[in-house]
């Protein structure tokens, strides 16, 4: 078994060599993705969406976060697993965001979390950091936000604007985060935040100058059919074959072709006569 991807290795990485993160929400996929050589394996709030239909990341708990952590860790023995810390789960106090953040180390057995957000979570982290809890912070379009900002829009286009991410990401690095995801935004604003802090920075639609990439899994595979982000390059389209698959299963279960005789299991004859014998003197 190879040695898992620790903290340290990802921080490590920075400069030296591209890191590579996809989300995984269950078992099977934590299997593929750890078996891919994946760095880390982000089970994210995104399976509200991809995995539960629902639309938008808002609606989804802990409950939820720490039962897909779970199966993810059974099957990620390689990459880091990161858990997405769900909408208010951490907004409302120190207190609650360092039980929640535990919650997913102690039972989903993750071994950081992720949460989204800049100056305003700086004290959060802290204290999470400080209880020994890895942080991956999360800057630009942040979905739990999405409503504040109108939708899932590309954030950092003004000078203005732009300043902030980069303040946050100081603030983010002071804190303690290990990485920052850096989503949808200009290119040459995530290679400043690159250049300006020590930690790698995680990029999903931010341009090829972060220190590592981030991908919803379900769009890498082409298996999530309701939209498709710009930043998403899919690198397979399983849609139609798995749905041929199972077209094809229906048809043969109709027809009568499966299950055939290499699918069915049989008794040996003698067995089968005294089991008549049997009936016939009942």
């Amino acid at each position: 078994m190879q040695k898992r991807t620790t903290v340290p290795d990802i921080m490590a990485a920075k400069g030296k060599r591209k890191l590579t993160e996809l989300t995984a929400y269950d078992y099977p996929t934590a299997l593929w993705v750890d078996q891919s050589g994946i760095d880390m394996a982000l089970v994210g709030d995104s399976l509200a969406m991809v995995v539960l239909g629902h639309e938008d990341t808002l609606s989804v708990g802990m409950p939820e976060m720490i039962h897909h952590t779970r199966a993810v860790s059974r099957g990620a023995q390689r990459s880091l697993v990161i858990a997405d810390m769900p909408f208010m789960s951490y907004q409302a106090s120190l207190e609650q965001a360092l039980i929640n953040a535990g919650l997913l180390l102690k039972e989903g057995r993750a071994q950081a979390v992720k949460l989204e957000g800049g100056c305003r979570v700086a004290p959060q982290i802290r204290a999470m950091v400080d209880a020994g809890i890895p942080v991956q912070g999360h800057l630009g379009l942040t979905p739990q936000s999405s409503a504040q900002f109108g939708g899932f829009k590309v954030q950092g286009k003004t000078a203005e604007a732009a300043k902030v991410l980069i303040d946050d990401a100081l603030a983010l690095t002071e804190a303690g985060c290990f990485s920052i995801v850096l989503e949808a935004i200009p290119a040459s604003i995530a290679a400043r935040i690159t250049e300006a802090i020590p930690i790698p920075t995680i990029g999903i639609g931010a341009g090829p100058h972060c220190d590592g990439q981030v991908l919803v899994v379900h769009d890498v595979l082409g298996l999530y059919e309701r939209f498709t982000p710009k930043f998403v390059k899919q690198y397979a389209k399983l849609g139609d074959p798995i749905r041929q698959a199972l077209a094809r299963y229906r048809e043969e279960v109709e027809n009568g072709t499966f299950p055939g005789p290499e699918h069915t299991f049989s008794i040996d004859a003698g067995e089968m006569s005294k089991l008549d014998t049997t009936r016939g003197k009942k």
